[in-house]
């Protein structure tokens, strides 16, 4: 293979893995994972529901991480489809328009399974999925973001309560955005309904947010519309307990040179293909949502270094303004 081959091989390989949208099985009634809603409890009240397709395959459930000793007695870490989950915290930020608030929620599924047609650039073990509501100072959802728990795919969805002055220059007025492939709504009109819930559709297999929808609480009741799955809530440090044979285990490495990062959640293929071009060997390999100060492992949601600080998502204003977003 030619010198010019091998690098247009891999380009070719990366936008085929970032943007490729599997079909949709039909269902009659797609299944929901729903969290209740409670006024008592501000995570209840602003929870996204999951709508997931194709769940009789156990990798597109929603599942709980576990852990066991392996053979060898190393903890070994899974998620379990058949106990869903979903993981929680709060945090604050201020801007210069002023304080706002951040439901932050995390899911994790058992796999991406290993494809080559269709090609699965983001195949590997125990991958997730963070979605976080901001809330102003009136506690109206002005902001959805959506990312993978490895940090890709990243976007800012407004509501109809957020100033038009606060878009990034370009975004539409209405219509659709384009992710890396996917048409996501771009505004959600949260205003049009009766007590609005957000819905967050995952994309079968790749896990990927193929679209955010505003729907009325009263229509979760419809039996026709979807097959609701009650799930609870976990606070997110949870994942750093897990029970072990009557001790804990974290669901992330403590030390060494994969510390922060999400036990078992090597993705082979971003390591091979895009781990030169990030100068990151854990490319695409989930991690924690926190303080790089503290877990050594920045959010970083831009695969070019030097973008790595202003990129990082846990400082949430900072992000904001690298993307381009005005609150």
């Amino acid at each position: 293979m030619s010198d010019l081959r091998r690098p247009l091989l891999v380009i070719l390989l990366i936008a085929a893995g970032c943007v490729y949208t599997p079909s949709i099985p039909h269902e009659a009634a797609p299944t929901v994972y729903f969290t209740g809603r409670s006024d008592s409890a501000p995570t209840d009240l602003f929870a996204p529901l999951f709508l997931a397709h194709g769940i009789k395959d156990d990798h597109n459930r929603i599942g709980t991480p576990t852990a066991r000793y392996d053979e060898n007695g190393m903890a070994s870490i899974r998620v379990d489809p058949e106990r869903p989950s979903v993981y929680t915290m709060v945090r604050r930020f201020e801007t210069e328009n002023g304080t706002f608030t951040n439901f932050i929620y995390r899911i994790h599924f058992e796999e991406v399974p290993f494809s080559l047609v269709p090609f699965h650039l983001t195949a590997g073990k125990n991958v997730g999925l963070l979605v976080v509501v901001t809330l102003d100072e009136r506690k109206r959802a002005v902001l959805v973001t959506t990312v993978g728990t490895c940090g890709c795919y990243a976007v800012c969805i407004p509501t109809s309560h957020l100033s038009r002055d606060a878009y990034p220059e370009e975004w539409p007025q209405d219509g659709r955005v384009s992710v890396f492939g996917e048409r996501l709504p771009a505004v959600l009109d949260v205003g049009a309904v009766d007590l609005p819930r957000i819905v967050i559709v995952l994309r079968p297999d790749v896990h990927r947010v193929m679209d955010i929808r505003v729907v009325p609480d009263a229509e979760l009741a419809d039996s026709r519309k979807y097959s609701v799955v009650r799930v609870r809530l976990f606070p997110m440090g949870a994942l750093e307990a897990l029970d072990l044979n009557g001790g804990t285990t974290s669901f992330y490495h403590e030390s060494g040179p994969a510390e922060g990062h999400v036990k078992g959640a090597e993705k082979g293929w971003e390591t091979l293909l895009m781990g030169l071009i990030s100068f990151d060997f854990f490319v695409g390999t989930d991690k924690v949502y926190g303080d790089s100060r503290d877990t050594g492992n920045p959010f970083y949601t831009s695969l070019k270094p030097w973008n790595r600080k202003a990129s990082d998502m846990w400082e949430f204003d900072r992000f904001l303004h690298f993307h381009g977003w005005r609150l």
